[in-house]
């Protein structure tokens, strides 16, 4: 690449063209990948760990026959545990917008995956009558925890965590006029 005057100019990537922009690109979605993963084993254990303890706790804990009420506050325990962990660790080198903006984005989309695993979980307990355990935790926990940590990852980099904070705010404001 040349600049206007003639003289050769290094690639903005460090040289490599397109294929050393789309390794480097791969390279950090990967350490993203990598991080969040962390974050979410931790806050998983919070979640699995607090959604039994209120449940079955002695035989029958706190929130024994409250499965959801049980799972809503788990959840929410683990996503304050979350939040910290992807601001300052996973997506810590993206856009920074305001504390408030981000805490109460990433609640709002927390509560559209706690509304997936919820659902999982109700339609298995209610609807097919599973109300083992072991069917509580696999639907909750498992179908419904996968299903919503993949909104979760592709929404916070969209609008809680972007890449390119005024464009972002300006998405937010295009969505809610």
């Amino acid at each position: 690449m040349s600049s206007p005057d003639g003289e050769l100019v290094q690639h903005p990537t460090g040289g490599g063209g397109v294929l050393g922009w789309l390794r480097a690109r791969f390279s950090d979605l990967l350490r993203e990948v990598a991080k969040f993963g962390v974050v979410g084993l931790v806050a998983l254990v919070v979640d699995v760990g607090l959604f039994n303890l209120l449940r079955f706790a002695g035989g029958e804990g706190p929130m024994y026959d409250k499965p959801l009420t049980a799972k809503i506050v788990s959840v929410s325990v683990a996503t304050t545990v979350a939040y910290f962990g992807n601001r300052y660790w996973t997506f810590r080198h993206r856009g920074r917008t305001s504390f408030g903006r981000e805490y109460v984005l990433f609640f709002v989309l927390n509560g559209v995956g706690l509304a997936i695993s919820v659902g999982c979980l109700w339609f298995s307990h209610y609807a097919l009558g599973l109300t083992s355990p072991v069917a509580d935790n696999i639907s909750a926990n498992v179908i419904g925890l996968g299903l919503g940590t993949l909104f979760r990852f592709w929404s916070y980099r969209r609008w809680v965590f972007p890449e390119d904070v005024e464009a972002a705010g300006e998405e937010t404001l295009a969505t809610t006029v």
